[in-house]
């Protein structure tokens, strides 16, 4: 039988003897919860993880593209296509990606994710050379007005590959790697930091009728069996940021059985990165039909999954965000 152990995380200065450090960040931990697919999860003091699992869990991570992974960090969503769910275009001109990057950038956000081919439920697949003439042009003007690490948010290599000469950063592969076979290899040959991301399924299916026998220890095991293989082709596990994939081929229950549990995957030993923001979650249980009102739902678990020492947080809201976390931080 396999235990999984995810750390029961505190904050503040009056630490007991003996608690660990979580990621070289502000958090730490005395217990652990050992999690088995066969019994129930039982509450351990932490030294009685293995010395393996401890390592990971308490090793510093290292900086990614200049920011530190010790604090919070706000990816701003730049999403250059007509389609998107959650702003219905409003920066598929190439002129408003950019001014909405720069504002981003201006508002606090660490690093831009920029995206040409939506990958809401239902949506189809657009021809590299399509999404190649969308980004590009954004890429290349924030790159002249700015100097914020950018992201890419694509599957395929012909487009990563574009979009890293016109000036772009890390790679967010919301397939896992697994859509484009030539994309992994791409960017361990190039020396890129990437995102690795579980989804079930594809964008046009995902939410027919996701299943997983335990949704948590299943998306767990996806991403260390991926994130070996990255290590494997020479990508570095400290330049390799996790994504459990909220919202890609799982259920409300799915997303908050990963969101409750979401520490777990501090054990792989990289930097996590959560992208939640406007998602239909939100929308069902704060009730809100609208996705671009839902920023107070997006920033309310962005700070729930901070507190389990998430690193990395991706939004669209990116002021509203950033004066949250500051204000979290403050009062903590």
């Amino acid at each position: 039988m396999t235990d999984y152990f995810r750390p029961l995380l505190q904050h503040g200065t009056a630490r007991p003897e003996g608690a660990l450090t979580l990621a070289g960040g502000a958090l730490w931990f005395t217990h652990v919860e050992a999690i088995r697919r066969d019994a129930a999860p039982r509450v351990l003091p932490a030294d009685q993880a293995d010395a393996a699992t401890l390592a990971r869990l308490c090793a510093a991570r290292a900086p990614v593209l200049g920011l530190d992974m010790a604090q919070p960090q706000v990816m701003g969503i730049v999403n250059v296509t007509p389609d998107s769910f959650s702003d219905g275009g409003r920066h598929f001109a190439t002129e408003a990606a950019v001014e909405g990057a720069l504002a981003m950038m201006e508002a606090g956000a660490g690093l831009l994710d920029i995206g040409g081919e939506s990958t809401r439920p239902g949506s189809e697949t657009v021809p590299p050379e399509e999404e190649i003439a969308r980004i590009r042009p954004v890429i290349e003007g924030i790159r002249k007005a700015g100097t914020a690490p950018i992201s890419v948010d694509t599957r395929k290599a012909e487009v990563a590959e574009a979009a890293i000469g016109a000036g772009a950063d890390l790679i967010n592969d919301v397939s896992g790697f697994e859509y484009d076979s030539a994309l992994a290899p791409y960017c361990a040959n190039a020396g890129l930091p990437v995102c690795l991301m579980h989804a079930q399924g594809d964008p046009a299916t995902m939410q027919a009728n996701p299943r997983y026998d335990n949704v948590l220890l299943d998306v767990y095991d996806y991403l260390a069996a991926r994130l070996d293989w990255l290590e494997g082709l020479g990508l570095p596990r400290a330049q390799v940021l996790l994504d459990p994939g909220i919202g890609f081929g799982k259920t409300l229950d799915h997303n908050l059985t990963l969101l409750r549990n979401i520490a777990l995957f501090h054990a792989l030993g990289a930097p996590i990165l959560l992208g939640v923001s406007r998602k239909k979650f939100i929308g069902t249980i704060g009730q809100e039909s609208q996705a671009d009102r839902r920023a107070p739902g997006s920033v309310a678990v962005g700070l729930a999954a901070l507190a389990q020492g998430v690193q990395i947080l991706r939004v669209h809201d990116v002021p509203e965000t950033v004066q949250a976390v500051r204000l979290w931080q403050a009062v903590r």
